[in-house]
């Protein structure tokens, strides 16, 4: 079993060497450091099992490091250590869900105690009161104003599910609803970022974050690792909070890693984003390299048939030389197979599981009243979203992995968002019907409410006819055209959509696991 590691903030760290030895001599690995800052960027650099944090240092306080780490990782156990004992010190410390607290001096077996409570209850405690929250508005608020590139928006937007998940859990309804202000508010502005950056990102005039079709290059072909069969699980439609809600599940088995983002290419749908994940390409290029795969909208079959043919291409062009296997699970029976034969498939240096289940769910949910009722929000969609997994094939096989030397990256597609306002849209019979983008002659929009690509290929899409214009609909939007015009719009408000420019849709997550 790994070493458990803690890191350990305290501005007079050097008079706690006694109790560092008498830890490391136990087996514990022991990351000391002398202020809150430094704390910070190692909880930024690598993943900790417990946090030790003097209260009181110089710079920023125990309390300060404690609310920055908690946004880092909500997961993580911290244990306030102080030599104050003043009421609203400690209330201020409990408040903000510590998981323990020790007066100083304390003794090598206070700690070893303290370390035994946290480590064998495995306890994930969520973070964060009302008030606490309250504190935060104000920095979010001028983070949503100052976000100028995309690193920006991904610590902006990890720290809008943090609270949201924080405030949920604590039923703090009113606060809630101001951050749900706040969260629109982000959306608007991610829109005019994406606006302004996204062609220049694909034609690599700036430095763009890593994407659909650079994800294997950048993202998963540095983690394989040599010596252990590695596993790529990639769960269709999985948004940035619904991984957060099923991470805790993954963790009791598994040792988190790392945890990342990266951007869905627009659209950000199955068709366009998978198929460039596994080519490793742009829509445009992949039907120019792949002309007999490659299927616009409005042709006929379906649409990712070939991610296989992609993979082992993409694989063979980055002279990546390992024994591998592809597989898509579509149905429960492919599910309960996949338990059945995952011991098999850790003979392979890299299995590659696409999971198709969570884009079924969004869409079953638009047709059937019975879903709306059960996922009537994101609160409730995060609910069946991590009960799915717990009772899932896919989590079954993975426990079966529990005791094998292996290397796990979970990661998704895109994201969804849910639609509430609609914007009128006109197009022959050649424009395709999807919500949340369009592309086809002749379009007559809201400009507004969309980006535009009049020349698609600019942003590498490619282009049915030379008229073509491809629009995406922004923050919570969804097309409609104006025959039945009330009842499609009453049918699919509050539905869980894809393939426009939202932060749910387009920065999502990919995550490593080994076996402890």
């Amino acid at each position: 079993m790994s070493k458990i590691k803690i890191l350990w903030a305290d501005d007079e760290i050097d008079s706690l060497k006694p109790q560092i030895m008498f830890l490391e001599a136990k087996g514990y690995q022991i990351v000391a450091v002398t202020n809150g800052y430094d704390a910070i960027e190692e909880c930024k650099e690598q993943h900790f099992d417990v946090v030790f944090l003097d209260e009181s240092m110089p710079g920023i306080t125990g309390l300060e490091t404690l609310s920055s780490i908690k946004t880092i990782n909500s997961a993580v156990p911290i244990v306030m250590i102080t030599k104050n004992e003043a009421e609203n010190i400690m209330e201020s410390a409990i408040g903000a869900q510590i998981t323990d607290y020790l007066i100083k001096p304390v003794n090598p077996h206070q700690i070893l105690l303290t370390l035994k409570k946290i480590i064998d209850s495995q306890r994930l405690v969520s973070a964060a009161t009302t008030s606490a929250y309250q504190q935060e508005f104000m920095k979010i608020f001028s983070q949503i104003q100052a976000s100028s590139d995309y690193h920006d928006w991904v610590e902006l937007y990890k720290k809008l599910i943090f609270w949201e998940l924080e405030l949920e859990n604590n039923q703090a309804d009113e606060m809630k609803e101001i951050l749900a202000n706040q969260k629109e508010e982000a959306n608007n502005e991610f829109c005019k970022f994406i606006g302004k950056n996204y062609i220049d990102w694909i034609q690599g005039r700036k430095q763009a974050p890593t994407m659909s079709h650079t994800l294997f290059k950048n993202k998963i072909f540095p983690k394989l690792q040599e010596g252990v069969s590695n596993f790529v699980i990639l769960i269709d439609n999985l948004r940035f909070d619904q991984w957060k809600v099923i991470q805790p599940i993954i963790s009791e088995c598994f040792r988190f890693i790392q945890e990342e983002t990266f951007f869905s290419i627009l659209p950000s749908s199955t068709h366009y984003s998978r198929n460039a994940i596994f080519a490793g390409m742009m829509p445009l290029d992949i039907e120019k390299n792949f002309p007999q795969f490659w299927k616009n909208d409005v042709d006929e079959g379906g649409k990712n048939l070939h991610e296989a043919d992609f993979l082992e291409e993409q694989l063979n062009r980055n002279h990546i030389n390992k024994k591998h296997r592809y597989l898509k699970i579509t149905n429960n029976h492919d599910g309960n197979a996949l338990v059945d034969n995952i011991l098999n498939l850790t003979n392979n240096d890299l299995n590659v599981i696409v999971y198709n289940f969570v884009d079924m769910l969004s869409h079953a949910r638009t047709e059937m009243e019975v879903l709306k009722e059960l996922a009537s929000d994101e609160a409730a969609y995060r609910s069946i979203t991590r009960s799915w997994f717990i009772h899932s094939p896919l989590w079954q096989a993975l426990r079966r992995l529990e005791d094998r030397p292996v290397n796990i990256i979970i990661t998704t597609d895109h994201g969804t968002v849910r639609v509430q306002r609609a914007s009128k849209v006109i197009g022959d019979r050649e424009t395709t019907t999807n919500l949340r983008y369009k592309h086809g002659r002749n379009l007559q929009y809201n400009a507004k409410d969309v980006l535009e690509f009049r020349r698609p290929a600019d942003a590498k899409l490619p282009t049915p006819n030379v008229s073509s214009t491809f629009i995406f609909a922004k923050e919570d939007l969804f097309f409609a055209y104006p025959n039945n015009y009330n009842y499609y719009v009453n049918y699919f408000r509050n539905t869980f959509q894809h393939g426009g420019i939202s932060l749910e849709e387009m920065i999502i997550p990919i995550v490593q696991f080994s076996n402890k």
